[in-house]
């Protein structure tokens, strides 16, 4: 579709952009004060582009001379960000951590961000996919060192700027040998130009796959990509920390969905299980060993964190592993094992998250034994974040079990050669056990009951049961996200 005619489908991009820019005239023109306005627009801005999405109704197609992909999948992952984006909000105004700074370009990074993930989940050109890529790391490089005055803040942005630039330079230098290989940046063409290599461009193209594959995994913390990742979260200010462990990367995977399915995969994409015969590199297994080593590592390194905000990051590591378990399928039911899983995990994790930035302020740490005994001092806190940890562990009758059931049924169904990946993700789900656990242990039986009571204000209060009580509904009844998900299993695929 020519470029005029895709203004017509771009609708929840331009009223993203208007948000982004009449956020920033707001933030010039009001006082420090009262920042608050922005985040008020911001929110109302968030809701219509929303709107906008769920409006848009087109059959697949594609926008701007081949360079996105409009359809129904890349709606999914705009509306997962954007509900994931209007929690952070809603959190942000109520951490302590932004006393003292001003907050209205906070926002409006965070709506740049969004735009970039946008392009992330509709991607199908190799420069819209790097220009999309390092959007969203710049604004995660600002976002993350946002608390100037604090030291571990700035050297969570350092440490995420340098291991971001090593990543994306790694990823420029695949793309460009795959575009000296095929001599287009359109995802399909090059699919068809692979297809038409003879043997002696494996190397290359093998080489060059691995490189793309350091920034996808770079942006989803696969190991060994993922060193940026507990410093950086531990640093951040905590409502980013939970943002950069769920938003940036649904659109990381949503980005490798779309590349592996329509470039390196035979024929329709979603419709077959096959791989290029004339891959040298057997790329199933590949991204089987980097889904076991994600997930092993994530959870091991877990078990010893003292602190549950860097515990949190190993686990969110970990997570990235599961959801990688179904990417050696390249099946339909794989990809829509991930797509629920991102959806279920939406709930979870951000609810973990937002319990330990209300603890950070009542209790003054993040550590666990600031946890001690705070089931009885706050049992609301202490019942929704049971409800979390069950859920992350993937325990009945959480969301977490329902999503990790569709992971293994996916992985299993793909066939025998896959078992010993499903054998290592249950492994690692019992591991997780124990860390996960931990926190529940430490809120209910160390430290000494209190008779005094603590209550969080009505708004949290609210907040935490919109993330908890999805987190045991949809694990009983979640027939609602599982036709969400189906109408969304929809690609553009060019034959």
């Amino acid at each position: 579709m020519n470029n005029l005619l895709s203004i017509s489908l771009f609708w929840p991009e331009l009223v993203l952009t208007a948000t982004i820019l009449i956020a920033i005239i707001i933030d010039i023109f009001s006082v420090p004060a009262r920042a608050s306005k922005v985040s008020n627009f911001v929110i109302i801005g968030l809701l219509s582009t929303l709107a906008a999405v769920f409006l848009t109704n087109h059959s697949p197609t594609t926008l701007f001379m081949d360079s996105l992909a409009f359809d129904p999948f890349a709606s999914f992952i705009k509306s997962v960000v954007l509900i994931a984006t209007l929690f952070v909000i809603v959190i942000s105004r109520y951490s302590n951590e932004f006393k003292g700074y001003h907050t209205g370009e906070y926002y409006a990074l965070l709506c740049i961000m969004v735009f970039g993930m946008f392009l992330m989940a509709s991607a199908i050109d190799l420069i819209t996919v790097y220009l999309s890529i390092e959007v969203v790391s710049l604004m995660s490089f600002i976002l993350a060192g946002y608390l100037k005055n604090n030291p571990r803040s700035n050297e969570a942005s350092l440490k995420y700027v340098i291991y971001g630039a090593f990543s994306s330079g790694i990823m420029l230098y695949g793309l460009s040998i795959i575009f000296g290989l095929t001599g287009t940046t359109k995802f399909f063409a090059i699919r068809d130009a692979v297809i038409a290599m003879d043997s002696s461009s494996n190397l290359a193209l093998t080489l060059s796959t691995i490189f793309v594959l350091a920034g996808f995994g770079y942006k989803i913390s696969a190991v060994p990509f993922h060193f940026w990742t507990p410093d950086v979260y531990e640093g951040s200010p905590t409502p980013i920390t939970a943002y950069l462990s769920v938003a940036p990367k649904a659109a990381g995977f949503a980005l490798m969905i779309r590349f592996f399915n329509q470039v390196l995969v035979d024929g329709d994409s979603l419709s077959t299980i096959g791989w290029y015969s004339d891959v040298s590199l057997a790329w199933p297994h590949i991204l089987g060993v980097v889904s076991v080593v994600t997930m092993t590592m994530g959870n091991l390194v877990a078990i010893q964190q003292n602190s549950v905000k860097r515990m949190l990051a190993y686990s969110s590591i970990a997570h990235a592993g599961y959801m990688l378990m179904v990417f050696p399928t390249i099946s339909s039911e794989g990809v829509f094992a991930v797509m629920i899983y991102l959806v279920m995990y939406l709930f979870m994790n951000l609810g973990a998250f937002f319990v330990l930035i209300y603890v950070s302020q009542k209790e003054g740490g993040e550590n666990f034994e600031h946890f001690s005994g705070l089931g009885w001092r706050m049992p609301i806190v202490g019942i929704v974040m049971t409800i979390f940890m069950f859920s992350l562990t993937g325990l009945p009758p959480t969301v977490g079990f329902i999503g990790k059931f569709y992971l293994f049924v996916a992985i299993i169904n793909a066939g025998s050669s896959f078992y010993w990946i499903a054998f290592f993700g249950a492994i690692n789900t019992v591991v997780s056990l124990y860390y996960y656990m931990r926190v529940v242990k430490t809120m209910y039986l160390d430290g000494e009951p209190s008779e005094k009571i603590t209550v969080p204000p009505f708004s949290m209060t609210i907040i935490f049961l919109v993330l908890a009580v999805p987190s045991v509904f949809f694990g009983i009844y979640w027939t609602p996200i599982l036709n969400w998900v189906k109408e969304s299993l929809v690609f553009f695929v060019q034959i």
